[in-house]
């Protein structure tokens, strides 16, 4: 941070030690931190969050999807790929039927504080 920005923003010239020496520990690794931002690029496309909040309610096979979403089962199945590869989702079969849900406890968390948060922002 430049001595400049400090004075124009804080008015004063003084780093917090022990602040900013518990963030510096707290920090994820330039891998972790990479991938989030891979992460959070994927959510930022909605198809593919009106996808995951429809795997939110129950598990769904692409045709299901794709009527929901109005959108075609290639489309469809080209955004689970890419959700599938991020740990977003998983499939089971049955039969000749790929049923797909969220991976896991932590994406649905993800999913309903976000429009929580934006309900109650």
């Amino acid at each position: 941070m430049s001595e400049d920005f400090c004075q124009v923003n804080c008015q004063v010239n003084i780093i917090h030690q022990k602040q900013v020496m518990q963030a510096t520990e707290n920090m994820p690794s330039d891998h972790l931190i990479s991938e989030a931002a891979d992460l959070f690029s994927l959510l930022g496309d909605n198809s593919r969050l009106r996808i995951l909040q429809a795997l939110n309610t129950t598990e769904l096979c692409v045709c299901d999807l794709a009527a929901i979403l109005n959108m075609s089962s290639s489309a469809v199945s080209h955004q689970l790929r890419l959700m599938r590869t991020k740990g977003l989702v998983r499939y089971r079969k049955e039969g000749k039927i790929a049923y797909y849900s969220l991976a896991d406890r932590y994406v649905q968390d993800l999913l309903s504080n976000t429009f929580e948060h934006l309900k109650n922002g």
